[in-house]
């Protein structure tokens, strides 16, 4: 079992920044890729960004050129440092991981709003 525990959202105006972070627990020795997704309501899943052992990433197209995924394989943490956002980034964004033997985690998710 894995438990995620994201931290970092909150309400930013159109332009601004916000730093999300995941930090994993429990089997963490099992997680292969840890990542983002977010879901507003109306809306399919849709992936921000995920990194894989040996620092592979891979971004959504609305996160390519604005949003930086990081890890830290000692903390087993996960940031995303968001930048330019604009109001239709708003929206719950939720951290993922998989494991070895394919099985995914989901934290509770944490609300970024983008609004003047």
């Amino acid at each position: 079992q894995v438990q995620l525990v994201e931290s970092g959202g909150g309400l930013v105006q159109p332009g601004g920044s916000l730093r999300l972070s995941c930090a994993a627990s429990g089997s963490v020795l099992n997680i292969v890729t840890m990542g983002w997704y977010r879901w507003a309501p109306g809306t399919q899943r849709e992936l921000v960004a995920s990194i894989a052992g040996g620092g592979h990433t891979m971004y959504g197209d609305s996160a390519k050129g604005r949003f930086t995924i990081s890890g830290d394989d000692a903390s087993r943490t996960v940031a995303l440092q968001m930048n330019s956002l604009k109001p239709e980034d708003t929206s719950v964004y939720f951290c993922r991981a998989r494991t070895q033997n394919g099985s995914v985690y989901w934290g509770q998710g944490t609300q970024v709003t983008v609004s003047s």
